[in-house]
């Protein structure tokens, strides 16, 4: 009778084939078959390999837990391609043949087997019964004396904690109180990735929250606790279902030297199980762990291969080194039994010296440590005392060292290196096609990532951007936290800029550490440098919290709590590194990147994080000039148009003006209105032919001619004939001006007298009270092309109520496709303008401008409104 089933389908890909040895594993190992897994991963992986391999289609496996064992199906969809049977009988060929082995196998270990065919597929299915044993017995082990039991507490707590299908903590006993120092209140409904130093690399191998789905895991990894210091913990998660269905994960967990409390005990494969010498039993060690992960997992190959070693030499701790790509430095890349800051990516120079790692191209036995002070810098200060090293080497080409340490002194002898060497022979092949793997995908992913990067920076030139997208591209891709200094001017101190974490409730605690701290020295040497201020100050920091809630310290307390100093020494006080941001041969700050507490920065994101700060820097440095280019040529800009417009007495003057283009507060039209004498006033609206520096010239030159001219007491004519004169006098650099000139004279009697020349440029506009509209000048030559002209200026007046309107072409050649509004189209709009104030008529005209077309002006818009109000009756009086 079936009681359990799970299925899944694999790709015909060949890492399929270690995908489904894993998901048969993983499945038996949660319904507790641990006798009967090797068995079954065996000949899971001889039939999905037949499948995906030799029939080249997908393979779909099920594993069915039976009353007395379990059974195995994987079938294929090539039904037509007959199993290799001889035809007289049912005799297999050859062991050696490559058809057939599976089958072999099947019938050499499952107590029962078959093949069944259908119109789609093809299945073959074995059966494996369980052992008889006493009830109640799972595994054992030989009878040991008391001296080599493991070494435990007074009392052994065993963590209880419950982890929802979302991720949540749901439940959280009191032994996990008593070991990481969080009561359940703290923790519940908080995610288990919040507390977890998970050993891996995000992104490249499993991780916590892949390892929470899957039926059955075990591991080691570290827990946060409320002191921010990583707890190694040993742990084994078991996913089950409530009653209503609802799938959860328990898991258990103990101090990482207590593991033997909650690990599996390893058993050897069936063909070898009586047969196996002391240094087999440890080759079937390692072949049982290492089909386990995926060929690409690297760090899952790796803890798994610490672990066996430890196992297997009866060590308290193992480390795995791995040779970076020059060769000249060894990289931590898995560990179990150390301290936490001495796990990942920390990294020591492989020569022989003071400080280096002198054991690692041969085999090595150090019987005790103190004898040799620093032969081993991983170990100093943790209390090993022997070790035994081998290296990892493929073709003879160093990739990586295996080490195992004990506490007692003279543990090992050349005995143990032979087994431990030929072990690490057996895994380095596999170790170093993970590596590559894991390089390719990183060079990949970091090109992508250098590529996205360039095109946001050079989306932007606004400095304050460009330090906020500086910051989010590194948090939390390359690092946990960054800071940002930038340096105004060689002779200025680095100023704090921009400060990110990837948890935002700790930006401000970061940031006022940060603020206490004395910048990094700005270097130009490229590439990191470490900085061990900021974790030396938050560890100080926390201290002094501590040693206040105890009441140990001075009576002034802190403004924020212990909880906070603590946080925040925990996400500052790993490594921390400084990169200079040089451009042009300058140094204009520096991008500061940190990990939390006891982690280290991998050589190839230091890499990357080296690639990235010179983009950076350049895009920091472009956004600077352009802020100073911008703000120079905003403030000629504004010297370029009046700085306030004066009062005219009897008259209502509203004045609207659009720069085209982002930046420009001035392009080439403008405006004027400037008293000439007592009771007379002038104005001037024009338009400059072109754009740039050149046109801003002439609109200079023309704004302040035009006032000198008049204050002289020269007439409108005579006015725009000298200034004609001077554009033409500029040569080459002389532009084409449109302008209306005019003078205004205020009356007793409520109107107001103009004079008016229009030389070129688009005619005003009279609206009268009657609303209707009408040129109030003729058009005359353009000033700039001619050097002879005869200008004449004509008269209006202005009754009360009366409005001239006085535009350039940004607003009368407004394009909506192949549409203009033109003079006709402004007409319009002003005949809808009587009654309202100068004002209200600038706006509506703009605004009939604007609602003309969906695209932004592409032309600068000046709109020049004047009227004259109507007298205010005097309020009769009784």
């Amino acid at each position: 009778m079936i009681t359990a089933r799970a299925a899944a389908t694999f790709d015909p890909v060949g890492r399929s084939v270690a995908s489904a040895r894993a998901f048969v594993r993983d499945t038996l190992q949660g319904w507790g078959f641990t006798d009967v897994v090797d068995d079954a991963v065996v000949l899971t992986s001889e039939l999905v390999t037949n499948a995906v391999v030799h029939a080249g289609t997908a393979a779909d496996v099920a594993c069915m837990r039976t009353d007395t064992g379990v059974r195995v199906e994987v079938g294929d969809r090539y039904p037509e391609r007959e199993v290799p049977l001889q035809s007289a009988g049912v005799q297999f060929g050859s062991p050696d043949r490559e058809g057939g082995r599976g089958l072999l196998l099947c019938a050499a270990l499952a107590s029962r087997w078959g093949v069944e065919y259908t119109a789609t597929n093809k299945q073959v299915w074995f059966q494996l019964d369980l052992p008889d044993r006493p009830a109640g017995t799972r595994s054992a082990g030989p009878a040991l004396p008391v001296g080599a039991l493991p070494v435990t507490d007074a009392r052994v707590r065993v963590a209880v904690i419950q982890i929802d299908s979302l991720g949540g903590i749901s439940s959280w006993n009191e032994d996990a109180q008593d070991l990481f120092g969080f009561s359940p209140e703290q923790v519940t409904g908080k995610q288990l990735t919040d507390f977890a130093a998970w050993p891996h690399t995000p992104g490249t191998s499993t991780g916590i929250v892949e390892a929470l789905q899957l039926s059955r895991w075990e591991g080691s990894y570290g827990i946060r606790g409320a002191d921010g210091r990583v707890i190694p913990v040993y742990a084994s998660h078991l996913r089950v279902r409530d009653a209503d269905g609802d799938p959860s994960t328990v898991c258990l967990l103990v101090r990482d030297h207590e593991r033997a409390v909650l690990q599996t005990p390893s058993r050897a494969p069936a063909s070898d199980r009586h047969t196996a010498s002391e240094r087999g039993s440890a080759t079937d060690a390692f072949e049982v762990f290492i089909g386990s992960p995926a060929p690409d997992d690297l760090d899952g190959l790796l803890q798994r291969t610490v672990e066996r070693a430890r196992d297997m030499l009866d060590g308290d701790s193992a480390y795995l080194l791995l040779a970076t790509d020059d060769e000249t430095e060894l990289e931590v890349r898995a560990s179990t039994g150390l301290p936490s800051s001495r796990q990942r990516f920390a990294r020591v120079p492989v020569e022989a010296g003071s400080g280096r790692y002198g054991s690692a191209r041969m085999p090595a036995v150090h019987e005790d440590l103190s004898a040799v002070p620093g032969a081993v810098p991983l170990l100093s200060n943790t209390g090993m005392r022997s070790v035994v090293t081998v290296p990892l080497k493929v073709e003879g080409r160093l990739t990586g060292s295996l080490g195992v340490a004990a506490e007692a002194p003279g543990r090992y002898s050349n005995e143990e290196a032979l087994r431990l060497q030929f072990a690490a022979d057996r895994i380095a092949l596999a170790v170093e096609s993970a590596r590559l793997t894991e390089l390719e995908r990183l060079r990949r992913g970091s090109l992508s990532f250098l590529v996205e990067a360039s095109d946001l920076l050079a989306g932007t030139l606004d400095r304050d951007q460009t330090l906020a997208l500086m910051a989010q591209m590194t948090v939390p891709t390359l690092a946990t936290w960054c800071a940002v200094y930038t340096i105004a001017d060689p002779a200025s101190e680095p100023e704090l800029s921009y400060v990110l974490h990837e948890d935002e409730d700790r930006i401000d605690g970061l940031k006022a550490l940060l603020a206490k701290v004395d910048p990094p020295e700005p270097v130009t040497t490229p590439g990191a440098q470490v900085w061990t201020a900021p974790a030396h100050a938050a560890h100080a920091a926390a201290l002094r919290t501590s040693l206040r809630s105890l009441g140990l310290g001075d009576s002034v307390r802190p403004a924020t709590g212990p909880g906070t100093a603590l946080a925040t020494a925990s996400a500052v006080g790993g490594e921390t590194v400084v990169l200079p941001l040089v451009a042009r041969n300058r140094v204009i700050g520096m991008l500061t990147l940190g990990k939390p507490t006891d982690e280290h920065f991998r050589q190839e994101i230091l890499e990357l994080a080296e690639d990235l700060s010179r983009r950076a820097a350049l895009a920091l440095d472009n956004a600077r000039l352009y802020s100073e280019r911008t703000a120079i040529s905003q403030s000629l800009q504004r010297s370029l148009l009046p700085p306030e417009l004066p009062d005219v007495p009897g008259v209502e003057v509203e004045v609207i003006y659009r720069a085209a283009g982002e930046g420009n507060e001035v392009g080439g039209d403008f405006y004027d209105l400037f008293p000439i004498r007592d009771g007379a006033y002038g104005f001037a609206i024009g338009d400059v032919c072109g754009t740039g520096p050149e046109a801003a010239a002439v609109t200079g030159l023309a704004r302040h001619a035009l006032r000198l001219l008049a204050r002289e007491g020269f007439g409108g004519p005579a006015v725009l004939e000298r200034l004609n004169a001077a554009i033409l006098d500029e040569g080459a650099r002389s532009r084409f001006l449109t302008l209306l000139y005019g003078e205004l004279w205020p009356q007793e009697d409520g109107s107001a007298t103009l004079k008016i020349v229009c030389a070129g440029h688009p005619l005003p506009l009279r609206l009268r009270q009657t609303g209707d509209v009408e040129a109030a000048a003729e058009p005359q030559p353009l000033l700039g092309v001619m050097d002879d002209l005869e200008l004449y200026e004509q008269t209006v007046s202005l009754a009360p109520g009366d409005v001239l309107l006085c535009v350039t072409d940004g607003v009368t050649e407004r394009r909506e496709g192949t549409r203009m509004l033109g003079d006709d189209g402004l007409v319009d709009v002003l005949t809808t303008c009587t009654g309202l104030t100068a004002g209200a008529v600038a706006t509506r005209v703009l605004r009939a401008v604007e609602r003309f077309a969906a695209q932004p002006a592409s032309d600068d818009m000046a709109i020049l409104a004047m009227r004259v109000p109507e007298p205010q009756l005097e309020p009769q009086t009784t």
